[in-house]
């Protein structure tokens, strides 16, 4: 008879007969890592790196229309205006005339950012106090670092997801005026419920960031990182370092309340160590400090992924934030998950990994149903996020490796998905590693990879060779081997 066990959500599930920890795949389709790769190799060579479904006119069109126009788009042209060309100065005259010289780089703010704030607000206009956010039973698109940028979001929104919300921004970064981190508060026009969030460890500075943010940018909420693991940003007091140094966080949401037009939102951690819980004591702070709607992500700081998500935590969080909303966060990958996580009480779920691991998860839960997904309808939006990519960054050749280097981060997620018909039962779990097998096709088993190099042939596909010498390792390392 076979073991049940208590699965993380709180339901039960059946481990049957496989091997702990490995997703449980029918036996036909099973190999070993070395068949694996030769099946790659062999049907490499045979086939090219032909994409499954798609013609050749089709995939030549694709390729010439993205990787041999060597021609900037009309927004990255260079123009001429009053003798100046965007990006060179000329010398004065008589000191080598007409020789281009290059544009001195200017430090601080940038005050050339387009501004993107109304000029004017509605007379009728509710204080954000009275204000309650319309998203109940939303599915939330959690704020991914690397990934989570916006053309991934535009795919996400196409399979259903609610809200969505830019990467993290670090505050100091932003009141530095670095592009690059304003880049990142950047909205699509599908995004209709969306927000930035951001990162700090000083109420001056998160104050005075709140009040440029307000001023400059269009957005429905504004978010305050807590949850933040990683050293760079705990070692310095930010992120989930807030939990432990309440005098500072209540600072912090107090001030930046006050300059906001917009309702502001937490997302925290159960706690920093991982057997002592701190959200239950913060949730009550937070309702009398002003914050809209907290996140809560079911591990603590030391545990990362080692463990499943405690959504019996939640559950208990759920009662203390109350009237407060409370989202959940962790370990959703199948619309079960979500069905479990919502009886919880939580107002909403938000959704990572799986997202990374399968967008189609928003369409899966609104829906109840498992998509069996075909290898040619992944391909179609890896097509679709290629596009967005070359549209947001541009398809000069630096728009397009910045677009390869994305796609190479989000394949390193999507290899972990393993197809519907593959399974020996439903739903895959978030936490179990696929073993090798070989897909319905080759490009099936393609994306099943977890080889580097085969990353790179797909993004081959879509955007054309590399370039001589190129190189890539994946934020997440853990994620891939060579």
């Amino acid at each position: 008879m076979a073991e049940e066990t208590l699965a993380p959500l709180g339901g039960v599930v059946d481990t049957g007969p496989s091997e702990r920890g490995v997703a449980p795949i029918k036996p036909q389709y099973l190999t070993t890592k070395e068949q694996f790769h030769t099946f790659l190799e062999t049907r490499g060579k045979s086939t090219g790196d032909q994409a499954v479904g798609e013609p050749d006119s089709d995939r030549a069109e694709t390729r010439s229309s993205v990787c041999c126009d060597s021609s900037e788009p009309g927004a990255k042209r260079l123009k001429l205006d009053d003798g100046k060309v965007e990006g060179l100065e000329r010398q004065p005259s008589g000191v080598g005339e007409g020789e281009p010289q290059q544009k001195k780089k200017v430090r601080g703010q940038n005050k050339s950012r387009p501004h993107m704030k109304p000029t004017r607000y509605d007379d009728n206009r509710l204080c954000p106090s009275l204000v309650q956010l319309s998203i109940q039973n939303k599915l939330y698109l959690a704020p991914l670092t690397t990934c989570g940028n916006l053309p991934f979001r535009r795919i996400c929104k196409q399979f259903g997801a609610d809200v969505t919300c830019g990467e993290m921004a670090v505050c100091t970064n932003l009141l530095q005026g670095q592009s690059s981190e304003w880049a990142l508060l950047k909205r699509h026009h599908t995004e209709d419920l969306f927000g930035v969030q951001l990162e700090g460890a000083f109420p001056d500075t998160m104050t005075k960031c709140a009040e440029l943010l307000n001023r400059t940018v269009e957005v429905d909420f504004v978010d305050i990182n807590v949850g933040c693991p990683i050293d760079l940003v705990y070692k310095k007091g930010g992120g989930c370092a807030l939990m432990n140094r309440s005098n500072k966080f209540e600072q912090i949401v107090r001030g930046m309340n006050q300059v906001l037009d917009v309702p502001l939102t937490v997302k925290i951690r159960t706690g920093v160590q991982e057997k002592v819980n701190l959200a239950h004591r913060l949730l009550p702070e937070l309702r009398e400090w002003g914050v809209a709607l907290a996140t809560l992500h079911g591990r603590s700081r030391e545990q990362r992924y080692t463990k499943g998500a405690d959504w019996q935590y939640i559950q208990h969080c759920v009662d203390v934030a109350s009237p407060m909303p409370l989202f959940g966060n962790g370990d959703i990958l199948s619309y079960e998950d979500a069905n479990l996580a919502l009886r919880t009480g939580v107002s909403g779920i938000m959704i990572a990994r799986g997202a990374l691991i399968k967008p189609w998860l928003f369409t899966e839960i609104k829906e109840q149903r498992h998509w069996d997904i075909s290898s040619g309808e992944r391909f179609n939006i890896l097509r679709d996020f290629t596009n967005y990519g070359l549209e947001h960054w541009g398809s000069d050749t630096q728009g397009v490796e910045k677009t390869r280097k994305f796609l190479l981060e989000w394949l390193s997620f999507l290899c972990r998905y393993i197809p519907v018909g593959l399974l020996e039962h439903l739903p895959q779990k978030i936490n179990e590693r696929p073993p090798y097998y070989l897909g319905r096709d080759h490009l099936e088993t393609l994306m099943a990879s977890q080889n580097v190099d085969d990353w790179i042939s797909i993004s081959e596909m879509l955007l054309g060779p590399v370039p001589p010498a190129f190189t890539f390792l994946p934020k997440h390392k853990a994620n891939s081997y060579r």
